[in-house]
């Protein structure tokens, strides 16, 4: 199988500038792949550094040392080192992301939250607003809600318009942070046949999951992120 993400030798610390520049380290040494058609599931207890690990991988948080190495347009590019723009080039076209919490442009329709990152990528309206219907009908958000901006919906309804626009499009790569955190048992079902089609369809899957039944039900290998764990908790700067 093809491998379109690999982390090599990441290291990754904040410092705390309010405490005198303390370091606190978060993961040692990581190194990890992720194959086409796989689920890899970020596991360990709370706190240990997945979520962290999970940005990185995004490019959200910079990382102290190692590669982020993403196969991309059929070239191979460093998010660890890629300037800005290719950064957002990936996330349009290479790598997806469902995160726990939705951020949106106020006053803009459910379905046009979901329909926007194809429309990013050029396909038509109507096409993109049409997937985002088959995507909406099957979370079973009633479709009396798509054309209302998702800031009023409840959390489990914001978090299945998050799931459908994640899921819309056909990222060689996707990331998952707790996506079925805020779901009822139905519509956590729902999110594990996403997965599984999309594990059919090729794509590489790296995700946190502390719902244990759906992790059980999607994971193909767990990655303990506590081996990776420092083994001091503070390492003062320059040290």
């Amino acid at each position: 199988m093809a491998t379109p993400l690999v982390v090599s030798e990441v290291f990754k610390s904040f410092i705390m500038h309010l405490r005198d520049g303390i370091r606190l380290p978060v993961v040692a040494d990581v190194s990890f792949s992720v194959a086409s058609g796989e689920c890899v599931v970020l596991g360990g207890p709370s706190g240990i550094g997945k979520s962290s690990l999970l940005k990185m991988t995004y490019g959200n948080y910079a990382v102290d040392g190692g590669q982020i190495l993403v196969n991309h347009k059929g070239r191979i590019v460093d998010l660890a080192t890629a300037d800005p723009r290719t950064v957002i080039d990936v996330r349009r076209h290479t790598m997806g992301y469902v995160s726990q919490f939705l951020r949106t442009v106020p006053r803009v329709a459910a379905i046009d939250v979901v329909a926007e990152p194809l429309l990013a990528r050029g396909e038509t309206p109507v096409f993109a607003r049409d997937k985002a219907a088959e995507l909406l009908s099957r979370l079973n958000l009633p479709e009396e809600l798509w054309q209302l901006p998702p800031a009023t919906f409840s959390g489990g309804e914001q978090q299945r318009v998050n799931i459908a626009r994640g899921f819309i499009t056909d990222h060689a790569i996707l990331l998952l942070d707790e996506p079925t955190a805020s779901l009822d048992a139905t519509n956590r079902k729902v999110v594990v046949e996403l997965i599984e089609a999309k594990k059919r369809a090729g794509v590489a899957l790296l995700g946190i999951f502390h719902d244990e039944e759906v992790r059980e039900a999607v994971a193909d290998r767990i990655l303990d992120v506590s081996e990776f764990s420092p083994r001091t908790s503070r390492v003062a700067v320059g040290a």
